[in-house]
């Protein structure tokens, strides 16, 4: 009898391994998520001590796995001067999906004015507009394995004060 019961403990094993194994080997990491860009750069509020930025970087991910996304490095410019340096919390990649990461910044107004950028500032006063750019770089890992986007885009926005 503990020959029979041996032989059924091992038998459910194997029977657990064969209907794991292909489980397992299903989850394919086909290629990197496709970075789509970065849209939708907007002023989403603005008043006498900050402006809030926001932004949306789109990917595509065609893999059965996700992983995370984060950045250390995203620089905010506007009108040409370097005005933040910013990171983001690791976002979880959804498999099988299309989804966008906010990357959102308040800026202090003190830092947008200094004495090289004034006369841009004040004619972006003046027009309600601003040049802004978001440039770094996004990193993707998933176990162990790590890869880089770069950022680089520019739009007008307006702006209320």
């Amino acid at each position: 009898m503990k020959i029979i019961i041996n032989y059924l403990d091992i038998s459910k094993k194997i029977a657990l391994i064969f209907l794991f194994f292909p489980l397992f080997f299903n989850c394919t990491v086909k290629e990197k998520p496709e970075f789509l860009g970065v849209d939708n750069i907007k002023v989403l509020d603005s008043n006498i001590k900050t402006i809030t930025l926001s932004a949306d970087a789109l990917f595509e991910n065609p893999n059965n796995v996700g992983g995370t996304l984060k950045t250390d490095d995203l620089k905010v410019y506007i009108n040409d001067s370097e005005i933040a340096q910013f990171e983001t919390e690791a976002f979880n990649v959804p498999s099988k999906s299309s989804f966008t990461i906010p990357l959102t910044v308040a800026i202090s107004t003190d830092s947008i004015i200094d004495k090289k950028s004034i006369g841009g500032l004040l004619g972006s006063l003046i027009s309600q507009q601003l040049k802004i750019q978001y440039k770094g770089t996004i990193d993707y890992n998933i176990l162990g394995y790590s890869s880089e986007y770069e950022v680089d885009k520019t739009q007008t926005v307006k702006i209320k004060l």
